[in-house]
């Protein structure tokens, strides 16, 4: 009677827990792992006719989809402008967030309030509203600044990638910050008292206790930042209204997209795959090197 007391008590708190989980599972099963699966299967896809005129048919093809992505030199062309892309832009991006974050967190900031607004306030902004709105600012015949952008050229075929890295950088650092800031509003005030009373300024302060603090959210928003760069097509489809510079691939995604739009669905599943598979493992090697230095 003892025994079997507890094991009802288990078995009910599973079944609540199961009750609980289940609208999760099946949300996460319809919207997650399913458009995954059927993208595995579309990829593995291809069509075939009788005939030259003949009527169309998918078939099972194999890994013909793939090899026609690891010959696509338009689509890893893509892809390196965007690692080149995020090799400079993530960068300047976080450090801009992380001293905003300090900024707010500094004693000497006066108005918390609303400079913690106003940083945020461009990720409010739609992608769409923002690219458009930097890409009339870039414009020479648009631009309210128009000695300069003759001068520049921010939509010529060398800087256009550059002018969507402004966009990107706009939009995000404040969403960044805020992420960086959370994590230093949760130090323990009692270090910044003794750091103090040892006779440390705000700067020592900075460097040598919040950052070392905070490295893991500088870890989470540099993964979530790499994630972006591959997935960059908002901007880049935006700026090809103004620029002849940014084509149908210019991004990996932008290359999915015009795939998709011949239509060629299993080839622009076989490049989602490969890109997707290239995300995790960019992300993934980043994550165990940061784990590394840290240990």
């Amino acid at each position: 009677m003892t025994t079997t007391l507890p094991i009802r008590r288990t078995r009910k708190r599973q079944g609540f827990l199961a009750v609980f989980l289940l609208p999760f599972g099946l949300l996460f099963s319809l919207f997650y792992l399913a458009p995954i699966l059927y993208a595995i299967w579309q990829s593995t896809r291809v069509v075939e006719r009788d005939g030259t005129f003949g009527a169309a048919r998918e078939v099972f093809g194999g890994f013909t989809q793939y090899q026609a992505v690891f010959s696509n030199t338009e689509f890893w062309e893509s892809v390196g402008r965007v690692l080149l892309f995020g090799a400079v832009q993530v960068p300047v991006m976080l450090g801009l967030a992380l001293l905003l974050a300090l900024l707010l967190d500094s004693p000497l900031v006066r108005g918390r309030r609303f400079f913690r607004l106003a940083y945020f306030a461009p990720y409010a902004v739609p992608g769409v509203i923002a690219a458009i709105m930097w890409g009339f600012l870039f414009s020479p015949n648009l631009s309210p600044f128009e000695s300069v952008m003759n001068t520049v050229d921010f939509l010529s075929p060398s800087l256009v990638l550059w002018a969507i890295a402004i966009v990107v950088t706009w939009v995000y650092t404040g969403y960044n910050m805020i992420i960086i800031y959370s994590s230093l509003l949760s130090i323990p005030q009692d270090i910044f008292e003794a750091a103090r009373i040892d006779g440390a300024g705000q700067v020592r302060i900075a460097w040598s206790i919040k950052i070392p603090l905070v490295i893991p959210s500088l870890v989470l928003t540099t993964i979530f930042s790499i994630i972006g760069t591959l997935q960059l097509l908002t901007e880049p489809q935006v700026f090809k209204t103004f620029s002849t510079a940014v084509n149908s691939t210019y991004t990996p995604n932008l290359a999915v997209y015009a795939a998709s739009s011949i239509p060629d669905y299993s080839l622009a599943a076989a490049m989602s795959v490969v890109l997707a598979v290239a995300t995790f493992i960019l992300s993934f090697s980043v994550l165990k090197f940061t784990q590394r230095k840290a240990a």
